[in-house]
């Protein structure tokens, strides 16, 4: 496999790692939602017919840990596994069945290997999924999965605040638009692009925190360079969490 992933290299390891229990794999994200900027994710969800087992999750993960990246050439993969009977039908919290990213690479390297369990953030992933509508292999997103109900997309987005709050030290650009992103399918009822939300959230926010925000929307569009000095992160971060919450049960 080269380097830098492609969409189609990425199928073809699924197919390869998965046989038979590989229903669908579909495109979402960035690369649907206005195109890839220079630091988004190449993000992708499977749907299985039944749980991946240890050994396949390995190979994915060792795979994975090859061709996806940051920098040198390299594109980060999001890599979602979903059981079918897990979210059709629909019940909340969903149920993730394997999850790679590039901010848990530390862990894979030291051999951990990602299972299943209840992920809330699950119901943005598969919102994004029906909406994009953009299969890589096998039948349509809308035959394989089951809308996510308007109330469970919003408390997913609330339950998700905590962890992100969390990582904000060590993920502080992709924390920032994340939350900023949530506030606007709150505020809005859509879900757009990271950047296009950002732009949004930054007319809407108290003066103090639009440079922090409008900083991290012009590193993930490559136009700046990942620099935090001088801008008060946590508070933004802050803020824009209470913007989420207090949308809650609107």
């Amino acid at each position: 496999m080269p380097r830098r992933p492609g969409t189609g290299h990425l199928v073809r390891l699924l197919r390869s790692t998965l046989g038979d229990s590989l229903l669908g794999v579909c495109l979402h994200g960035s690369a649907t939602l206005g195109g890839l900027r220079p630091h988004s994710d190449v993000d992708v969800l499977a749907v299985l017919r039944e749980p991946a087992t240890h050994d396949r999750r390995r190979v994915l993960v060792e795979e994975l840990l090859k061709v996806s990246g940051v920098g040198d050439g390299l594109r980060p993969v999001e890599l979602t596994l979903v059981v079918q009977g897990d979210v059709r039908p629909w019940r909340y919290p969903p149920v993730c069945d394997f999850l790679y990213g590039e901010w848990l690479r530390e862990d894979f390297e030291r051999g951990v290997t990602p299972g299943r369990g209840p992920s809330p953030d699950l119901a943005t992933v598969l919102t994004m999924v029906l909406l994009a509508d953009a299969p890589l292999y096998g039948p349509r997103p809308a035959e394989l999965l089951d809308p996510v109900p308007e109330a469970d997309l919003r408390r997913a987005i609330v339950a998700g605040v905590p962890e992100l709050m969390g990582e904000l030290a060590t993920d502080t650009r992709n924390v920032l638009l994340t939350l900023a992103r949530g506030w606007h399918t709150l505020a809005t009822g859509a879900v757009r692009s990271k950047d296009a939300a950002a732009e949004w959230a930054v007319g809407r926010l108290p003066r103090a925190h639009r440079p922090a925000l409008a900083r991290a929307r012009a590193v993930y569009l490559g136009h700046e360079e990942e620099r935090w000095d001088g801008l008060d992160v946590a508070a933004c971060a802050r803020y824009l969490a209470r913007m989420i919450r207090e949308r809650q049960g609107v």
